[in-house]
């Protein structure tokens, strides 16, 4: 189920994984849209986390609930280096290390 996803899609599944690994409950799409990062309407981040959840990323416990993470989801989000949400550049650490260098 290897799907290439948008760049949208990237940051809203890394928001939904984020949010859910902080709260342990369904996200909803106001959360994920109120976020600085993520510059979409709730109705538009609704889209995409319908997309997500047709691809197999996200599952929604009940009807009137937020989406949570599938087991593929989560998956995608640890293996795919730039999918957590305000990672600073260079990746994990960003970069130089404090104290490397001059002794």
């Amino acid at each position: 189920m290897t799907q290439e996803l948008s760049q949208r899609a990237r940051l809203v599944l890394a928001s939904v994984v984020a949010n859910y690994i902080t709260t342990a409950e369904p996200v909803g799409s106001r959360t994920v849209s109120k976020q600085k990062e993520v510059d979409f309407s709730p109705a538009t981040v609704r889209n995409v986390m319908s997309d997500l959840e047709e691809m197999g990323y996200l599952e929604q416990p009940h009807v009137s609930a937020g989406r949570v993470p599938t087991a593929e989801g989560l998956r995608l989000y640890v293996d795919q280096p730039g999918l957590e949400p305000n990672q600073p550049p260079g990746g994990p650490g960003g970069g130089a290390q404090p104290g490397a260098g001059s002794l």
